[in-house]
């Protein structure tokens, strides 16, 4: 049976490990490959990275090696950003498209002036705190404990002064489907998200759950439902080829 390597990228603030718990309920054909980013998780006694190009082009030369065809790319938040730019990484280095690209809970690269105003300069750890309660996935026993917070707001910060670092470039589309999922309630709106299809010459979609931010934790069974949907045509295809 062939298998299909889904590659998740973390949102801001958080090691790709947020994902871990997906293994449980993907199929077997399936395997789940966490992108974890310098500065956090397993990679903690790394430095932080605030350059999305730099960073973008060290993943990608730590992916090519051992990266074979299948395999889809999923992101949310920051990590659709990452995951949309690594996509271009990974082809200017030679390697196979992904068969799909997941773009979650973030405008799209050409619409981001708005999107991540103030993002660009360094904010202080009140900031943080508040744009943490804000976006409601944050536990206020995690908020008060100054321990945790401690370790994770430099991360967000981090993070934060990536997206603001972020620039639109022209280049080739990709040519792999794009799948963009979104929050009703969430900041992106339907304009943002739609712009994601500017990225591709493949097949685009949109699908809305109800919600804010993080409505891949609110309704994660039927998120992890429609990756699998989108990707079961591909794995079917793979393994037709694979046993012709």
């Amino acid at each position: 049976m062939t298998q299909l390597t889904l590659l998740c990228l973390p949102y801001s603030g958080a090691s790709a490990m947020v994902y871990s718990r997906w293994r449980r309920k993907l199929p077997e054909w399936l395997k789940l490959q966490p992108v974890e980013l310098p500065g956090r998780g397993m990679r903690f006694d790394e430095d932080l990275q605030t350059d999305m190009p730099a960073l973008v082009q060290q993943l990608a030369r730590e992916l090519r090696g051992s990266l074979k065809a299948p395999y889809a790319i999923f992101g949310h938040s920051l990590g659709a950003l990452l995951a949309s730019e690594l996509a271009h990484a990974l082809r200017a280095m030679g390697c196979p498209p992904p068969v799909a690209l997941f773009a979650s809970g973030t405008a799209a690269p050409s619409l981001r002036d708005e999107y991540d105003r103030d993002l660009a300069r360094p904010k202080s750890d009140a900031e943080l705190l508040e744009q943490l309660r804000s976006l409601q996935g944050t536990s206020s026993e995690a908020l008060e404990n100054e321990e945790l917070m401690s370790l994770t707001l430099p991360i967000l910060r981090a993070d934060f002064l990536l997206c603001g670092s972020h620039r639109a470039v022209e280049r080739p589309q990709l040519d792999c489907p794009v799948h963009v999922l979104g929050g009703t309630t969430d900041r992106a709106t339907t304009e943002q998200l739609i712009g994601w299809s500017r990225e591709t010459r493949g097949s685009f979609s949109v699908d809305m759950f109800a919600g804010g931010h993080f409505f891949i934790h609110e309704h994660e069974p039927k998120v992890l439902r429609l990756i699998k949907d989108h990707l079961d045509v591909h794995h079917r295809r793979h393994t037709m080829t694979a046993t012709a």
